[in-house]
């Protein structure tokens, strides 16, 4: 479908807007398996997502109309493997840089890809490669933001936050899916023209606890550790008793502190 709501020069210029579907990511990919053609840039946008997908498999939870849901495909050929993760900081760029100007500079990217508001997640991304030898033959890229949810299930509830509560006012989530879409594909451009060392310190200025001492669990172990970056091949550098470590994704995790107990270094 051709879409003129969409003020870029191809993502979401093919626009399916779906009332339900299991998942956006998952809807894009039978089209690809079903072979049918599909441009370069299609967005894939569900009111209801009732089985959406976070990283390794993680359920994503959306109550129906009040949050941003939605897919884009790409074709980034002009990759190598080994610069995979520079798409992970081209769409994280996209989604921080527009929901910053909504709420400020409390927002900030959770490595490798969550976008959070002070220690509560806002939103989430999920990308699916496939490859073809050497270089990338499509990505599917899932977005989710919790945009009017004014209340979450109580497991969340110290964990998750939307714009509403933030705000106390609803934001038009058309809007805020076509504003990311225009920024992503601005980063996209840059990524395509090789701006690697640009987008990297544009990235690892906007890391969630950068310099901060955080605490962190590994292998069932709890320690104390300063974020102070990300190698080119994504994994997080964390310098713990003054030397430096790099872990891969899902090898740790951030701990997030218990309230006024600050943590000693």
């Amino acid at each position: 479908m051709q879409n003129n709501i969409f003020s870029t020069l191809f993502i979401g210029q093919n626009y399916i807007k779906l009332t339900s579907v299991d998942s956006t990511n998952t809807y894009l990919k039978n089209i690809l398996t079903n072979s049918e053609p599909l441009p370069e840039g299609t967005v894939i946008m569900a009111e209801n997502q009732f089985s959406g997908r976070g990283q390794l498999q993680n359920k994503w939870l959306s109550k129906p109309g009040e949050n941003l849901t939605f897919s884009v495909y790409l074709k980034p050929n002009f990759l190598t493997i080994t610069q995979q993760f520079y798409l992970n900081i081209t769409v994280s760029l996209g989604v921080w840089e527009v929901l910053e100007r909504y709420l400020g500079a409390d927002v900030k990217i959770k490595w490798p890809n969550d976008i959070y508001y002070k220690d509560k997640k806002l939103g989430g991304i999920l990308i699916e490669n496939s490859i073809q030898g050497s270089l990338f033959k499509n990505t599917i890229i899932g977005i989710g933001i919790n945009v009017n949810q004014q209340a979450f299930d109580a497991e969340l509830s110290d964990k998750a936050i939307s714009l509403n509560q933030i705000l106390h006012k609803n934001v038009d989530i058309n809007a805020l899916m076509t504003d990311i879409c225009q920024v992503i594909e601005k980063y996209y451009f840059q990524l395509k023209a090789q701006k690697l060392e640009k987008l990297m310190a544009d990235y690892q200025a906007q890391l969630y606890q950068l310099h901060q001492a955080s605490l962190f669990e590994k292998d069932g172990e709890v320690f104390v550790g300063v974020v102070r970056g990300v190698t080119n091949s994504g994994q997080l550098q964390i310098e713990v008793n003054h030397h430096m470590e790099t872990y891969n994704f899902k090898e740790i995790k951030f701990i997030k502190p218990e309230p006024n107990n600050p943590i000693i270094t």
